[in-house]
């Protein structure tokens, strides 16, 4: 007779005690202890569905990964250009640190993506605060504004002439684009949607290693009869 997960219905060895594919713990019989009666076997220690988060000690796993990788990954970092592999190894970090203090030693992929969600939202976070604030004291207290302005007005300048060469707009339409875009509006638009934009794509790489971390511990931590 075939075995399958309760759960999800996928085919289960008869030696494994958790399902490979949502890790639901299996109930193992056996019928040693009275002939002709099934027992169940006990376990040496207690056991945790491994497709489920205690978001207690994750949260705390997340918040002390997530606080360093989003500085790192900020546009003030001079290490911001790794930001996705900051982001990535953060999350897979958090991982590893949540999964030291559970039973079992392991979790699906499913959560380990979770947990790099939010690893990824505490960091995204993190990095959008610590470059806007840095700009607001560049701006204002610092007093590097025109630095800042000169910067973008060259940057826009640069733009237009790559889209006036390749013939994708005419002259009254770049100059309308151009005025907005140097507009205090228009700068502050488009640098809050660049750390935005930052923010969002770093949080794909955090669940995403979130999920290859929780991957590659179980093929070590998962454990067998």
């Amino acid at each position: 007779m075939e075995i399958t997960c309760n759960r999800c219905h996928q085919t289960v060895q008869a030696e494994n005690c958790y399902c490979p594919v949502c890790g639901l713990p299996q109930l193992v019989y056996t019928t040693d202890a009275l002939p002709g009666q099934a027992q169940p076997e006990r376990w040496d220690e207690a056991v945790r569905d491994a497709a489920t988060v205690d978001w207690k000690p994750a949260l705390r796993a997340a918040l002390l990964v997530a606080i360093p990788a989003g500085v790192l990954s900020s546009e003030v970092s001079p290490l911001g250009a790794l930001g996705l592999f900051w982001m990535s190894a953060a999350a897979a970090w958090a991982v590893v640190l949540y999964m030291r203090s559970q039973q079992p030693a392991w979790i699906t992929a499913g959560a380990g993506a979770r947990i790099g969600l939010v690893t990824g939202l505490l960091a995204g976070w993190m990095a959008f605060g610590v470059s806007g604030c840095t700009l607001f004291v560049q701006r204002f207290l610092l007093h590097q504004s025109g630095q800042i302005d000169g910067e973008w007005k060259s940057s826009v300048e640069a733009g237009q002439q790559m889209v006036a060469q390749m013939g994708m707009a005419d002259a009254a339409q770049m100059q309308t684009q151009r005025a907005w875009m140097l507009s205090p509006e228009g700068h502050a638009g488009f640098a809050t949607f660049g750390i935005v934009f930052n923010a969002a794509f770093l949080l794909l790489f955090a669940v995403a290693g979130g999920a290859l971390g929780a991957r590659l511990l179980a093929r070590t931590h998962r454990p067998e009869v």
